[in-house]
């Protein structure tokens, strides 16, 4: 039995007449009623009543009528659920990001994907720069946004978005009333900073500017996530340079400022696998890329 032999008798069910049967289905009459009698044969009773003058449905025949539409709805939704997969429109991806951009792009793609891609659903997982390297090696995660650098060739790895750094003041401290700082005028302060293991390029990046300025950063406290930072900063526990845009963390007891020297950008990186085919995937990746060039 196949499909075709299905489709000629639900077509004929239909009609309950060879010649427009027939015509619907772009045969002649002869091969169609051959057919349905072939289907007959196989299943072991017969489908219609037939004579000169009119066809109408056995009663088994309007049992079988019933289950075929059923398979050939079945048949219809799994062509469709499998379009949708191949244009990556439905089905599940695992997205890992570094706190901070939650305060920046994780926002903005999130709900683009959603409006374009409405079918996907997402998991999202809030993770450092080292861990989204685990979780990618150990496949459990799909897409990741961190810090770079990234120096394994087992992954792709795009800048899509860059900021510039500030200094994250307690409320109270002397330097709070200036519109902006001379990273010099930090020399002598406590800093709170996150392990180097977490985020290697900013970190390194962080310490740099310091040192051009001068001095090395006395990091009285660290802690793992942008926003603890931003709390000690706030308890007083000493200052912090942090990307401009943990300014959308609105926390009470804290300013930022902007920093009078030119300092380098610092960047969040999209990562994914290069071997990866899902084209659930590859439509996430197209979004963002899309989303990208609004900021």
């Amino acid at each position: 039995m196949e499909l075709r032999h299905l489709r000629y008798f639900v077509t004929l069910a239909e009609e309950l007449h060879f010649g427009r049967a027939a015509e619907r289905l772009h045969i002649a009459q002869p091969p169609l009623s051959q057919q349905i009698r072939q289907l007959e044969g196989e299943l072991g009773f017969e489908l219609f009543h037939r004579t000169k003058r009119n066809v109408q449905l056995t009663e088994a025949g309007q049992v079988f009528l019933g289950e075929v539409q059923q398979i050939m709805r079945q048949l219809q939704q799994a062509i469709q659920v499998g379009q949708q997969t191949s244009r990556g429109e439905i089905g599940q991806l695992v997205v890992g990001f570094v706190s901070s951009a939650a305060y920046n792009i994780l926002p903005i793609i999130l709900r683009t994907f959603r409006s374009y891609v409405p079918g996907v659903s997402i998991e999202l997982h809030e993770l450092t720069t080292d861990q989204q390297l685990e979780w990618l090696r150990e496949g459990r995660m799909d897409v990741g946004f961190l810090r770079p650098p990234v120096e394994e060739n087992r992954f792709s790895c795009e800048t899509i978005f860059q900021e510039s750094l500030m200094v994250a003041l307690p409320e109270a401290h002397f330097l709070a009333s200036q519109s902006d700082l001379c990273l010099t005028s930090l020399a002598n302060e406590l800093f709170i900073l996150f392990p180097r293991i977490l985020a290697p390029g900013l970190y390194d990046l962080i310490i740099s500017v310091c040192q051009q300025a001068g001095f090395s950063p006395k990091v009285a406290q660290e802690a793992i996530q942008m926003q603890t930072i931003v709390s000690l900063v706030a308890a007083e526990m000493g200052v912090a340079i942090v990307p401009a845009s943990l300014q959308n963390l609105q926390r009470i007891g804290v300013v930022y400022k902007t920093v009078e020297e030119p300092t380098p950008k610092v960047s969040i990186a999209m990562i994914w696998r290069k071997n990866e085919t899902s084209p659930t995937v590859q439509r996430f990746l197209e979004v963002v890329r899309q989303a990208s060039q609004s900021w």
